[in-house]
């Protein structure tokens, strides 16, 4: 039986459990009388609390339960939370919804680990102050029911003893209870709600029963909810044709990058790469002299995970190019690929580590028909595990130890979820601050584990999400089902691995629909770049999604004040998500129809902060359609005129009524981001839009 504790004067108990303790399963009575008192369906709640929901620091976690009794007692149920380092229990009374379902909620208003559950029992004087009155409207005598709320009263203020200001107002209402006089007077003085919530508050708690479970909440800090990422390789970053790039020339690259709009800047591994098995020119099995190889076949007689690549710097001038960043606004991510060239230490050092063939030899990465002849995978479930695992750890501390704070995680859906849920745990419990983002294109229960597993944010597929019907479902599920509670979706249209078909067929008008599209659907979104703001789209082959003259396998120069990119639009559209809530998160996302399958809109707010986007998917041809807007749900009359702000080219529409035209030329600007101005009208009859 668990200790239900009891409220003190600041609204705390003590828990019923040390903190990280998991409750068991079912419903625990506080007496050992049989419980009255049943408890289900408590949202949120992950597989029966296995896993804990996710907030950022600031945001409300809206609990529900149904909670119920036998007979038609009233009830008074209570949610309970706390952060998990914490003993005492912080209550928050529930409401009453209907149909025996209830609610409270509690803001996440620190990083880190918390813990809630709830809590219900009958309130016996709620219950016999809702029969008197009833007795009284229809005319009985309830002068023998007057005792029986005195008792009620007096044992409340026996339980109240501790605070006497409470005991003092309880032991008044049972006299005057017990006293004589008229009934109905007595009865319009308990009508005050804060006397009957004080007998409430010191009720017999014999009837509680308790939730079974501590369920779990992690909460990030706002970069993990809202953020803008800028893939680049730093070796490609230098002026000279042909040269290696070097920290000191992408931090050369920062204003460019921050003038932008981005806040996460993020690095492919910047590790040694090895040599043996280097792959060339075009993902080619025979590498040039010149040809440094891909970044992700790491390690070599230099170093592995804990070194840097000599031709990008030193780890001072990593540490330097990290404080720069900070300089302009963005926050490194590091690129963790967990896996070995043939070079790599660990192969000597751990052979222990790998897989290995029958007849002994090491066996390379494979993703039929995919091969990765130049690296080894490590071994999770080898019989060193453990070891294995902590020095995994230990890389990640390494980085952490040099400020990064942000890891993009590779391929980590071909390491056991046990591993990732034990590793994350461990690292937030030194820094509640880390973001992880899993790079796992793969099938959605997978994907869905992982983000249960700890990873604050995840790849996704609105790569491939491109007709209108795809677009709506797939969102839809993100935001408005259970799995809104766990994965959060950071969009790209490009990554160094995948140039898409629309990209690759769809000119530049494609580029600037997806970048609308992945900036303002979600509330973190990343590109790919140089080549994504220069419209890059030659693939290697028709019918595969792979760059031609891959950056993964040479250096680059990337002429970046091109005219022909979209630098403008990013930069515009990346300001526009600054400045407005509501695109700071995914939680309201709503779409609104257009009588044209070639035409999405959708809507996001935050308070009187309401923004909706309509854009065109047809990145060859002009579209127009007639749009219909939810006025109700938008506070709007229909018999006044609203203005429809649009951010992207700062024109203004004058609207009314729910239906109004739009038409999008791709060649000329293929979205629109109106911002909602509503009609009002000064004292002196002077209209004007808020």
């Amino acid at each position: 039986m668990k200790n239900k504790g009891r409220t003190s004067a600041s609204g705390k108990e003590s828990a019923g459990s040390k903190p990280g303790e998991r409750a068991s399963a079912g419903l625990i009575p506080a007496a050992a009388a049989p419980a009255r008192v049943v408890i289900e369906n408590v949202q949120p709640e992950l597989d029966g609390g296995l896993f804990p929901v996710k907030r950022t620091v600031g945001e409300t976690v809206r609990v529900e339960a149904d909670i119920f009794a036998d007979g038609h007692d009233e009830m008074v149920c209570e949610l309970l939370y706390r952060k998990e380092e914490e003993n005492a229990w912080t209550r928050a009374p529930m409401t009453a919804l209907g149909n025996d379902r209830w609610r409270a909620e509690f803001t996440a208003s620190e990083l880190g680990g918390y813990r809630y559950t709830v809590q219900g029992r009958i309130d016996r004087f709620s219950t016999w102050l809702r029969d008197l009155r009833k007795r009284l409207e229809a005319g009985q005598d309830v002068r023998p029911e007057l005792p029986v709320g005195a008792e009620l009263a007096a044992a409340a203020a026996e339980r109240a003893a501790a605070v006497k200001s409470d005991a003092r107002k309880l032991s008044a209402l049972a006299r005057d209870l017990a006293s004589a006089g008229d009934p109905r007077e007595k009865a319009a003085r308990l009508a005050a709600p804060d006397l009957t919530a004080l007998v409430s508050k010191w009720s017999d708690d014999g009837d509680l029963v308790r939730y079974g479970k501590e369920l779990e909440l992690w909460a990030d800090r706002v970069k993990a909810r809202f953020g803008a990422w800028y893939e680049v390789f730093p070796r490609s970053c230098s002026q000279k044709p042909g040269q290696h790039g070097t920290f000191a020339d992408l931090a050369a690259r920062l204003p460019y990058i921050a003038g932008m709009g981005f806040d996460v800047l993020y690095l492919p591994p910047i590790h040694p790469i090895g040599r043996t098995h280097r792959k060339g020119r075009n993902n080619s099995l025979k590498a040039g002299p010149k040809d440094p190889g891909s970044p992700w076949a790491i390690g070599d007689r230099t170093g592995g995970h804990k070194s840097v690549h000599p031709e990008l710097g030193t780890i001072e001038d990593f540490d330097r190019l990290v404080r720069e960043a900070g300089g302009h606004g963005l926050e490194i991510a590091l690129d963790i690929a967990l896996q070995c060239s043939p070079d790599h230490p660990y192969l000597k050092e751990h052979p222990e580590w790998f897989r290995r063939r029958p007849d002994g030899s090491l066996r390379f990465a494979e993703n039929p028909p995919k091969k990765y002849e130049d690296i080894y995978p490590l071994d999770f479930t080898c019989r060193d595990w453990r070891p294995l695992w902590d020095e995994v750890g230990s890389i990640f501390r390494f980085w952490m130890g040099h400020g990064v704070r942000i890891f993009r995680v590779d391929n980590p859906h071909t390491k056991p979820f046990a591993f990732w849920e034990w590793l994350i745990r461990d690292l937030r419990r030194e820094n509640p601050d880390l973001i992880f983002l899993a790079e796992a294109f793969t099938r959605p229960r997978i994907m869905n584990r992982l983000a249960k597993a700890g990873f604050t944010q995840s790849y996704n597929y609105f790569l491939w999400r491109n007709a209108k019907w795809e677009l709506e479902s797939y969102f839809t599920e993100l935001t408005r089902t259970q799995v809104r509670e766990y994965f959060r979706p950071n969009l790209w249209p490009n990554t160094p691995d995948i140039l898409t078909e629309y990209l690759q067929f769809g000119g530049r008008p494609a580029f600037m629909i997806r970048q609308v599209l992945a900036a303002t659907l979600g509330a973190s979104y990343g590109i790919y770049g140089p080549a994504f703001e220069l419209c890059e789209a030659a693939p290697l082959e028709r019918g595969r999604e792979e760059y031609l003259d891959s950056e993964k396998y040479e250096l680059k120069q990337w002429q970046t004040e091109a005219k022909k990119g979209i630098r403008d639009l990013i930069t515009r559209v990346n300001r526009i998500r600054r400045e407005n809530p509501a695109l700071q998160r995914d939680s309201e996302l709503s779409f609104f129809r257009v009588d044209n399958e070639q035409l999405i809109s959708y809507g996001k707010r935050s308070g009187d902060d309401v923004l909706v986007m309509v854009v065109n998917l047809d990145p060859n041809h002009r579209q127009s359609g007639w749009l219909e807007l939810p006025l109700a749900e938008l506070g709007l009359r229909e018999d006044k005129p609203y203005q429809m702000h649009d951010l992207l080219s700062d024109r203004r529409f004058i609207w009314r009524g729910p239906r109004n035209y739009v038409e999008l030329s791709p060649d000329v600007m293929p979205a629109h981001i109106f911002r909602l101005r509503r009609y009002a009208r000064t004292e002196r009859d002077f209209d004007y839009f808020i």
